[in-house]
């Protein structure tokens, strides 16, 4: 993995998402880029007089803002300087401007690997951005997203859960995932959860067949289960097995599809999911 981008709003969660970003990087050749989107504090015109918000353009509300800034910048500059003293590869990215329009524009310019960013669950990146920006990301990013929840702590990814329904071809990105799981060390178990309201259209031999000739697997490494909604039969799965990381594919989907007839387990997962969540793409 070449190059890592790494959103922060500098909550406890930043830790949790550099932490993972440390167990997926190699010292020495991965880059790991830490960005933070800054957006200046703008004063409410309508204070009136005799309250204590220093008015617009006026000394003091200039220095708490310039100073609010520096401070935000030399915790930037921290973050990545810790890293550079563990081994690593960092470089520290200072954006103005909204969140995803700052993801983006890094993204296109320095073509991560992966993106990996914190849900802190007070108000932080994804919480505060719920089924617009954050979320449009994580579902639709050029590339992997892994998604930190408040309750993780990542040490390791050893255990690691790709849930499917077989349903779809999904060799090409079985190709990245393995190629992920070689370099962690890690066992890959795919799960599918029969739920009512999902899919059940191709029968499932047809996809697991091709994925055996494929890629080194047995029947031990294929796990189906029956649960009444699918992201409680995934969750609780993975809290049996003690999963370090959960796997998905997000690909387009209709209005009608999203909307009405199966909305998408991997977006209500980015919102919910308590463990590491990474999000691949179906090109």
């Amino acid at each position: 993995m070449n190059r890592i981008l790494i959103p922060i709003d500098f909550s406890e969660n930043a830790v949790h998402a550099l932490a993972a970003a440390k167990i997926l990087a190699e010292p020495g050749q991965t880059e790991l880029l830490v960005l933070h989107a800054y957006e200046p504090y703008i004063a409410d015109v309508n204070v009136r007089p005799g309250n204590m918000m220093p008015g617009i353009a006026t000394p003091d509300f200039l220095s708490l803002t310039n100073d609010l800034e520096d401070e935000f910048k030399k915790k930037l500059e921290q973050y990545t300087a810790e890293l550079r003293a563990e081994g690593y590869q960092a470089e520290a990215l200072w954006v103005l401007g909204s969140l995803q329009s700052a993801v983006e524009d890094a993204a296109a310019e320095y073509k991560p690997n992966m993106i990996i960013i914190g849900r802190t669950g007070t108000g932080g990146f994804l919480d505060k951005l719920i089924g617009t920006s954050a979320t449009q990301l994580a579902m639709h990013s050029a590339c992997p997203v892994m998604v930190i929840p408040p309750q993780a702590t990542p040490r390791k990814f050893l255990n690691v859960v790709y849930a499917t329904q077989f349903e779809y071809d999904e060799t090409d990105i079985l190709k990245e995932v393995y190629v992920l799981m070689n370099y962690l060390g890690a066992r890959l178990t795919l799960l599918k959860v029969q739920a009512e309201h999902q899919p059940n259209i191709q029968p499932d031999n047809q996809y697991i067949n091709e994925i055996k000739s494929e890629f080194a697997i047995t029947d031990a490494d294929i796990v189906v289960r029956t649960a009444k909604h699918a992201l409680d039969g995934i969750e609780d799965y993975c809290d049996e097995t003690r999963a370090d990381l959960l796997i998905m594919s997000a690909r387009e989907r209709s209005f009608i599809e999203e909307f009405l007839i199966n909305p998408s387990v991997t977006k209500k997962l980015i919102v919910d999911t308590h463990i590491p969540l990474l999000v691949f793409h179906l090109k």
